[in-house]
Formats: structure tokens, C-alpha cells, sequence
């Protein structure tokens, strides 16, 4: 059986429940999930459940865009002290998001920018959300160049964004979207990314793929989406597992396999 890592998963939001969602991702041969922390009320949470859940839950710490109103230097310190457990692999999910604007966008700018601080002192990779803001994400990125890496996850953007993003040590993380009927850009992007920079997730419960659209999405749904970025790469689905295992595993060196 081919093996993965679902790179980003809300796990503590899924509809079967996390130990049902676990035991079903491990069916379809997801072996670790990476949970996602999103504001400050989740951050104990996902700590809860990846140290609950070891070896097979990873989590990550940070405030979402939409969230970036209530980031604080106390919300800082809480993710800064508890980068260093051995559960956490990354600072996010941080970012810009343009298309909501559920925060004021300065107020976004700022605790994207302390939360890279945060990946840079720490030498954690970062989980970056960015939608219709680009430029803006490109340019807060190219502040901390050769300092921060980490994925653009739940890649939706531009040519130009993929381009950008690769230039500057950060890798592609391709989810469920990419499976759509109206996905065709998204789908030539993917075909031109270099097989050893990308990664494959859910983002469940969100974006379920084809075949599994209006169903809430789950971590062992990854393999759909897996599968059809094989065929968009002209690759067995063996080859893909195999190499964004070895991708997520360089990116998240704290994962053991």
C-alpha cells in the first residue's frame, strides 16, 4: 500500500471524530497528519490531541488571517514556548487573506509578520494561507528571505505565485481544488511544479475532492487527491507517494517515520 502524509488537516473539526478519522486515514494508508492550529482558542487543542495521538498526529500553532485582529504578544509568547515540544512542526496557519478580510488587512500584515519572526528564532517551517493577496504575501516573504521556509498551502493562486513562492525556498501544497471542474489553471500550474517541492492535503473538513464532493472531507481523502496529481504529473501514484513523503519529511524534520 502507498503511504502519505496529509500535511494539513483540521483534524479537531472533523465530522466522524478524530480517533474514527485517524483509524480511516491509516486504512487508506495516510500515516501521519499534520492537525492545524488556527486562533488562539484551538492552539491547546491540537497540542492536546498530536501529544493524545503520537506517533501519528503532528500539529502546528498560529493565528489564521481571519484571526489576525486578536493576535497578541502574549498569543506570541504562547506559540514561541511551546515551538520547542516535540509535537509541533510548524508555525501556522498564518498569512494573508484579501478575499474575506475578516481582520483588517494591517492587522493581518502584523501577525503574519510576528509569526514568521517567531518560525526565523525558532527555525520552524511555516503553514501559509494567502487568497487574493499575492503581492502582499510575496513581499511580507521576501523580508524574511533564506531565514523562513515552510509551504504555501491549499495552493489556488497564480502562476506567477508558484513561480514566486519556489524562488524563495518555499514548496506547494496541493489539495482537493485541484481535482474541480473549473481548476484548469490551477491543473497547469501543478503539471510545471518540480515533483521534489510539492505535497499533498486535505484541508479537511473543507474542499472534499472529486469523487467525493458534498461529503465533508477527511484525512484519508488525500489519497483522491494524490492520485489525480499522479496523473497530472504523468507518474505512477507509487513515485508520488514515495516522493512527497521525502518532501514533507525534509520540510517537517521533527515527523518520525
Amino acid at each position: 500500500m502507498t503511504e502519505w502524509i496529509d500535511v494539513h488537516c483540521h483534524l479537531n473539526m472533523l465530522e466522524e471524530g478524530v480517533e474514527a478519522a485517524i483509524q480511516n486515514a491509516k486504512a487508506a494508508g495516510v500515516r501521519k497528519i499534520i492537525t492545524i492550529g488556527t486562533e488562539l482558542n484551538d492552539l491547546p487543542l491540537v497540542l492536546d490531541l498530536a501529544h493524545k495521538y503520537a506517533p501519528d498526529v503532528y500539529c502546528t500553532l498560529g493565528i489564521h488571517p481571519h484571526d489576525g485582529k486578536t493576535y497578541t504578544d502574549e498569543v506570541g509568547k504562547f506559540i514561541l514556548e511551546n515551538a520547542k515540544d516535540p509535537a509541533v512542526v510548524a508555525i501556522g496557519e498564518i498569512g494573508l487573506d484579501y478575499y474575506y478580510d475578516q481582520s483588517p488587512r494591517d492587522e493581518q500584515q502584523h501577525a503574519f509578520r510576528e509569526q514568521l519572526k517567531i518560525a526565523k528564532a525558532t527555525g520552524l517551517p511555516v503553514e501559509i494561507h494567502t487568497r487574493d493577496a499575492e503581492e502582499d504575501t510575496i513581499n511580507i516573504l521576501k523580508e524574511f528571505n533564506g531565514e523562513v521556509t515552510g509551504i504555501i498551502h491549499c495552493f489556488t493562486g497564480t502562476s506567477w505565485l508558484a513561480d514566486e513562492a519556489l524562488k524563495l525556498g518555499f514548496n506547494i501544497s496541493i489539495s482537493g481544488v485541484v481535482t474541480f471542474k473549473n481548476a484548469d489553471d490551477l491543473r497547469n500550474t501543478v503539471r510545471g511544479l518540480p515533483l521534489d517541492r510539492i505535497h499533498v492535503e486535505t484541508d479537511a473538513p473543507f474542499l472534499a475532492p472529486i469523487p467525493m464532493r458534498g461529503r465533508k472531507n477527511t484525512a484519508a481523502y488525500v489519497v483522491h487527491t494524490a492520485k489525480f496529481v499522479a496523473d497530472l504529473k504523468g507518474i505512477p501514484v507509487e513515485q508520488l507517494a514515495e516522493q512527497t513523503k521525502a518532501n514533507a519529511l525534509k520540510m517537517f524534520p521533527k515527523i518520525q517515520w
